[in-house]
């Protein structure tokens, strides 16, 4: 008799927005998860609430130290992976007239390196696994550049083609690349921007619909469908109508911050 095993995953920015109610959907199938996020506390709230489903691996994804700490624990316990969904990242504004490179740097070292830091720990244990899937989260940044979003985009642009170049060298390997490209879903980075924000997402539908879309195991994910969809010609644009769109955006006032 043959017992099949409960799918393994290991979520980043599992303690709020998309990440948490990802780990929902996650949990309520039976699989084991771990999460992580630089807070333990409301991780061990979801592992009370899911007793021997749950390992909290917390700490700072970008101390590739702590990943690979991480990863250890995780090869330790369950010796494979089968699904890993990078998700942590941070979102901040950068005005122009008053650049701070210590704001791309930040951006950068929280989107890019950190996943970077992941996926190296993380790809010797999905090949271990049962049909191993990575995936990550990029933005609409990446199919339009859009008023102060010189660190945001820069990073997922960076992150984007890491995926895509992944996807190549991982096929060989059994491993399915997938991008998420959330638009403007209900979560805490969403609540500081200072532009409007059309067809936005509650986050639990946003994370059922990721969640159920990832059993298809598509290059690509996108939500939602119509924004996306519009704004996949406008990236096709000549520069000047792009600046023609993007100049109405441009603020006079000093630039928000999402802090991890």
């Amino acid at each position: 008799m043959s017992v099949t095993l409960a799918r393994r995953y290991w979520l980043t920015g599992a303690s709020n927005g998309i990440g948490a109610a990802l780990a929902e959907e996650i949990l309520k199938t039976g699989a084991h998860l771990a999460v992580s996020s630089r807070s333990a506390a409301s991780l061990q709230v979801l592992s009370k609430r899911y007793p021997g489903q749950v390992m909290v691996v917390a700490g700072d994804l970008t101390n590739s130290q702590t990943v690979r700490e991480i990863s250890e624990r995780i090869a330790q316990e369950w010796g494979s992976l089968d699904s890993v969904i990078l998700n942590a990242g941070t979102c901040e504004y950068v005005d122009a007239r008053q650049l701070d490179a210590s704001i791309i740097e930040h951006v950068v070292r929280t989107n890019l390196l950190a996943s970077s830091y992941c996926i190296e720990a993380a790809v010797p244990l999905l090949r271990a696994g049962t049909a191993p899937h990575l995936v990550g989260m990029a933005s609409p940044a990446t199919y339009l550049p859009l008023p102060r979003a010189e660190a945001c985009g820069t990073s997922k642009a960076g992150l984007r083609y890491l995926f895509e170049s992944l996807r190549l060298d991982l096929a060989a390997d059994g491993i399915a690349v997938t991008m998420v490209s959330p638009g403007f879903v209900d979560t805490p980075p969403a609540a500081n921007n200072d532009v409007p924000i059309p067809l936005s997402w509650p986050v639990d539908k946003a994370a059922r619909h990721v969640f159920d879309e990832l059993r298809r195991r598509p290059p690509e994910i996108t939500l939602p469908a119509l924004f996306m969809a519009a704004l996949w010609p406008l990236s096709k644009l000549p520069d000047s109508e792009k600046l023609a769109i993007g100049e109405p955006m441009i603020r006079s006032q000093p630039p928000n911050k999402d802090q991890p």
